[in-house]
This record gives structure tokens, sequence and C-alpha cells, in this order.
């Protein structure tokens, strides 16, 4: 994690509100876990709509929700005015993604003046227990209002 105070002191609320106006989340049932400065934790469940031909949690799902909790983490750090914006991100797929649900784990590594790297780290939990399948690595923008 960095050792970065965040630069709003809402950013727990900002994160929220942030969270709950994405469609994509929504759509796929995320919940918004834990939030603080430098990680954000998400979860969702694994169904039917977000399977993949064999069953597996489709690499989409894993990705999306990485990407955002990836980039929630570079938020949480960022003054209030700001937005985040994914610039680039790569995911190693490390198992097939079986169980209930899934959990990334998005942490920031560098904070930048302008571009930020985080990561995330996505497991699934069901009846076998925890199991890390997936971590990722990116850049993200910080967008201000002035440009």
């Amino acid at each position: 994690m960095t050792d970065h105070s965040p630069l709003n002191p809402d950013y727990k609320t900002d994160v929220a509100r942030s969270f709950a106006k994405q469609g994509m989340m929504q759509t796929l049932n995320a919940d918004l876990t834990e939030v603080a400065a430098g990680s954000v934790t998400i979860t969702a469940p694994i169904g039917p709509q977000t399977s993949q031909q064999d069953g597996f949690a489709h690499a989409g799902l894993l990705w999306t929700i990485g990407d955002s909790a990836a980039g929630y983490a570079t938020l949480s750090l960022m003054g209030a005015e700001e937005r985040v914006l994914t610039v680039e991100m790569k995911i190693n797929l490390l198992s097939p993604a079986v169980g209930d649900r899934i959990t990334a784990v998005g942490r920031v590594i560098r904070f930048g003046r302008n571009l930020c790297t985080s990561a995330a780290e996505i497991y699934t939990h069901g009846p076998n227990g925890k199991k890390h399948v997936a971590t990722m690595i990116g850049t993200t923008t910080r967008l201000r209002p002035d440009g």
C-alpha cells in the first residue's frame, strides 16, 4: 500500500458516491465492501450471467471488478474535484475462477502528479475456500476540473 495520505478528507463518501453511479457495477450486482486510503475492495457474485462456456467466471468479470477496485483505490487518494480514468490495465489469469463470488482488492503502488500505478488481486470464494485467480496492474490518470 502507498504511504500517501488522501488529499480529500471525505474520500470514503466520494468513492461510494462514484461507485453508486456506475451502471456496470449495478449490472454485475457488485458491492463496495471496503474503502481505505489507497485500498478498495469490491465483491461480486458469480452466476450463469457472468460465466463463460465451461462454467467459470468470465475473465471480463474479473477484469471489470479488478479495474474498478484499482481505480477506486487511486481515487481514494485524489482531491475532491478530481476523477480517475484508466489509461491501461494488464491482467494475469492464474487459475479458473470457480466459486460463488469474487473479491478484488485494489491498491495504489505509485501516486503521481498526473499518472498513477495501481494493482488488484482477485480471489474467488466458494465451498473450497478462498483462491487467488488473477492479478492486475495498470495506469490511471488524474482528471482535474481545470483540464
